[in-house]
């Protein structure tokens, strides 16, 4: 005999799961150094596409890249983690989506420095830089995931 409890709780569970998971799809921590004036910009950038940043501030930079696989030649100053993805630098948020949504196997992406005028980096005035956006993978070399120019995606 099926009760009334057990179907509304079957029905709610339907409802609000999706919901549940896009909302933890969307949470990342950012381990940041105190001192860093651009990581926080780039906190700002990821907030306002809809992502729940915590952030964690860290001096010892080197070790979190170390724990979470980051190439040495694609390092910059801030490093995020989304569910099983790693975020390592100036990465323009729609390629955190684009990345989540699209589920590739990878270890995650990476701007590598402090590209001018890449989210988090504005510079009134400046010239906006060129720069890859890169996938990078366990065990083999990095791909290239985008190509920006300043906050513009051009490829």
């Amino acid at each position: 005999m099926i009760n009334r409890r057990l179907v509304v709780s079957s029905l709610a569970s339907i409802v609000f799961a999706p919901q549940a998971r896009s909302e933890s799809a969307l949470s990342m921590t950012v381990f940041r150094d105190p001192t860093c004036g651009c990581c926080g910009a780039w906190v700002s950038h990821v907030r306002k596409a809809g992502f729940t940043v915590s952030v964690v501030e860290n001096e010892a930079m080197d070790d979190v890249k170390q724990r979470y696989g980051v190439p040495e030649g694609l390092t910059s100053c801030h490093t995020a983690e989304i569910g099983a993805y790693v975020v390592e630098g100036h990465v323009p948020s729609a390629e955190i989506t684009r990345l989540l949504k699209e589920r590739p196997e990878a270890k995650g992406l990476a701007v590598a420095g402090m590209p001018k005028n890449s989210p988090g980096m504005e510079m009134i005035g400046a010239p906006a830089e060129k720069y890859s956006v890169m996938l990078f993978y366990a065990d083999k070399e990095p791909s290239e995931y985008a190509v920006y120019s300043g906050s513009v995606r051009i490829s």
